[in-house]
């Protein structure tokens, strides 16, 4: 899954384990990149093509949930979270902001690799949106190519922000998004915008694709957290 030159990008601000992990997969013919901080790590994603990124959770200046959730709003690419944290609600909102799977320390680095390996299986055997027109069930296709919606085979006429909500949740389906994230997608990370706004763009978007908007099927409320795609694929 990993072929020589798969670049990873390697995000703690712990010296000893960035190198002990870039030394392993090196060994394993990845190409790695370092960073001990969340603007690095930024900055090294955007001008570099990575494969993958192993991020610690907790980082000095911008914590690896920010850094998690910034890489998500572009990016599949696939994230390992580490973490010191054995507390329960810190792994679920590390995995609920997107991250693809999660290492406690202190771990090993072959243990590690697995992890990435099984990552790596997972997301070749996932079919991605955006190569081109999706079907789920219920009548509902979107074509991430034509960025056009239908039901039954009826266009939809969505709106600019109903396109970017729905593109973006059917992407990572089962993938919780808050509000703030959805204002994100939709507004930009500047938007003074009020977050309600976002439940008005979901009402209406249910409105056009949902055989009953009472009780959704594609975009499902989560109590306390926010929304997330539930449509299921046809094969």
């Amino acid at each position: 899954m990993m072929n020589a030159g798969f670049s990873v990008l390697i995000v703690d601000d712990e010296k000893m384990i960035r190198d002990a992990v870039s030394v392993y997969l090196t060994q394993m013919g990845c190409v790695t990149r370092q960073a001990d901080n969340g603007k690095e790590a930024l900055l090294i994603f955007e001008k570099e093509n990575i494969d993958f990124i192993i991020l610690d959770l907790m980082l000095p200046g911008i914590s690896g949930e920010e850094i998690c959730r910034s890489i998500r709003a572009v990016s599949r690419v696939p994230i390992i979270m580490l973490t010191a944290k054995t507390q329960e609600s810190s792994i679920l909102n590390g995995l609920q902001i997107g991250a693809d799977d999660y290492v406690t320390k202190p771990f090993s680095v072959k243990e590690l690799y697995a992890r990435m390996e099984a990552v790596m299986r997972r997301v070749s055997g996932e079919r991605r949106p955006s190569d081109g027109a999706q079907a789920y069930d219920g009548g509902l296709s979107i074509d991430f190519i034509q960025c056009e919606v239908s039901k039954d085979n009826i266009p939809l006429n969505l709106t600019k922000s109903e396109w970017k909500i729905l593109s973006s949740m059917s992407e990572y389906p089962g993938k919780v998004y808050t509000r703030d994230e959805l204002m994100e997608t939709v507004f930009g990370y500047d938007s003074d915008s009020l977050d309600r706004v976002i439940d008005t763009h979901i009402k209406n978007l249910r409105k056009k694709i949902e055989d009953d908007p009472k009780n959704p099927v594609y975009i499902k409320t989560v109590h306390g957290l926010g929304y997330k795609f539930g449509g299921d694929k046809l094969t």
